[in-house]
This record gives C-alpha cells, structure tokens and sequence, in this order.
C-alpha cells in the first residue's frame, strides 16, 4: 500500500533548552544572538514546546519562537497542554483562557502541527475519565488534538472509533512496557499522526527520587529504531502529516536518535553536527553532506525539506 501523495514525516525532539545539551549539541560558547530552537531548526522541521506542559507561554514569547524558525518555511511546533488540565484536572476558565492567549500566534501562524494532550500512566479508561476528556476536547477543539495515555485500558477499537469520531489524534509511544503500561502501537485516528519516544530506561521510569532526568537517559539502538521507523511509515501512509517526537532527552540522546530515525526513514544521509558525532560516535554512519533524492525510496513518504 502506497502513501497518499502529499503525507509528510516530521522528526525532532521534544523541548531545547537542556543545560546538558551544551557540549553535545549546542556550543559551550555560544556566539552573540544563538537560540537553540533556531540552531535546531537548522535540521528537524519540528520540536514539541515542552514548557507549555508547566506554565501558560506568553504570547509575546511564542511570536519570538516563530521568528527563530523562520528560516525554516516548513517548520511547526507542536505543544503539550498545560499539566493543570491533564495531571492536576483544576483548570479553571480563566486558565483556559490565558493558555489560549499564550498559543494565539503559534495557531494564527500556522505554526501549530498539534496540542499534545499527555496523561499520565495512572489515568485509566473509566466512565469519569472518558467524561472528562470528552469535556477537554470541545474546550480545546479549535486546535488540531492529539491524546496520549499510557495505559493499556484504552487500547481498544472502539477507543479509536471515538476519537475518530471527535477528530481528534492519537499518540502512539515507545515507553518501558510494565505491567498494564500501553506496548507500541500504530494508530491514526486522524490526518495527524504522532509518535513519541520516551527510552526504556526499567529502572529508573517511575522513579520520584533525586534525579528524575534519569528516567530519560537511554540511547535507542538502531535496531529498535528500525522496528520505529516501520512502524511510523505505516502511520504515514494514513495520515497527511506525521510528528515523530525523541524525549530521551538525557544528554541529548533525542537529538541523537532523531537524526538516526530521519536517515533510516530518507534512506541517504543527513547532516549531522560534528561534536554531536564525537560523543555518539554511532553518528558517522549516518552522515554526509546534504543531500535531497527527488523522491524517498519507500513509497510516496515525503520530508520536510532540510534547510541551512
């Protein structure tokens, strides 16, 4: 089965502003006027907004973020809804509305691939959570959706079925697979589809202890990459556009593998930062100058254009 004409693959990580991130990614040094979104944009069409999950972003803020990426035509955020709507359920409309205004210039711009509606292990498929989703939903049905759980509870047809029906997507996600935790999946339930690599760190997932950054440090093999690049193919041919998202950020290990599972899914190589390459040495198969096939050998599946 050929991918619809048109479907395109967006890979990148989620977030950029990671302390650990400099001397991997980004310069000790940076030179005058450097943003890391900018640099980044360099290479991935896309970065999920991690701090949208914490606090409401300004508006002004989120118009010097779509300056930063201008440079990149094809270039789109997505973003996580803010946790008082999903972890702490205590929004109020007045928080509503303020993380409305924040996201007014991303969703006016074009900007805006998706919302990311994340929640945590512990929200089950019950009658009160189906409800209040269900409520989510039309408060936030403006903007192009996409829900992730992580229990295993909601991995059923007529799940899918649902939010088919509601519009809105789903977010299928590699994460340590433990008790009734959700295995990987291929869903699309909407022209928007989305991934989410979390790494497979066992130990450390559920950890509340003194250095939560752990649970994200994991470096994906190639071939358990390989198994994710099937699989986001699959997605791809079902979806106009497909948001692949790296969070094991640890040490920019996301970034690593992002550039790794943009290679396998182009099949030619990539441009790959050189100090990136000296701390994952794995890096320099997959490297070379920039190079544009007119068409992606598997299918029709389509990038986003690289840009320098």
């Amino acid at each position: 089965m050929l991918t619809p004409q048109g479907a395109r693959i967006a890979i990148g990580p989620a977030g950029w502003s990671y302390p650990d991130w400099e001397g991997f990614i980004y310069p000790r040094v940076k030179p005058r006027g450097f943003h890391e979104a900018a640099y980044l944009a360099q290479f991935f069409d896309t970065i999920e907004i991690n701090t949208s999950f914490y606090n409401p972003p300004r508006a002004e803020v989120a118009r010097s973020w779509i300056e930063k990426v201008r440079h990149n035509p094809e270039f789109k955020f997505t973003a996580k809804l803010w946790k008082r709507f999903t972890h702490e359920r205590s929004a109020n409309l007045q928080d509503e509305a303020a993380f409305k205004k924040g996201l007014e210039p991303l969703l006016n711009s074009g900007r805006l691939g998706a919302l990311l509606l994340q929640f945590p292990w512990s929200f089950k498929n019950t009658r009160e959570n189906h409800e209040y989703l269900s409520g989510l939903f039309m408060q936030f049905m403006e903007y192009p959706l996409v829900l992730e759980v992580r229990h295993s509870s909601w991995n059923q047809p007529q799940i899918f079925d649902w939010l088919r029906g509601m519009g809105v997507g789903f977010c299928n996600i590699d994460q340590p697979v433990i008790g009734k935790s959700l295995h990987p999946t291929e869903h699309v339930t909407t022209p928007v589809g989305y991934v989410r690599l979390h790494g497979r760190n066992y130990e450390h997932w559920f950890t509340t202890e003194e250095h939560p950054e752990e649970r994200y440090n994991y470096l994906y093999s190639t071939e358990e990459l390989g198994a994710w690049a099937e699989r986001t193919a699959n997605i791809a041919r079902n979806a106009d556009i497909t948001f692949v998202i790296t969070n094991n950020h640890f040490e920019a290990k996301a970034v690593a593998n992002a550039f790794q599972l943009t290679a396998m899914l182009k099949h030619e190589p990539v441009r790959v930062p050189e100090q990136l390459c000296e701390r994952y040495p794995q890096l320099s198969a997959i490297t070379g100058p920039a190079t544009h096939a007119p068409e992606p050998q598997q299918g029709n599946l389509q990038f986003e254009p690289t840009h320098s």
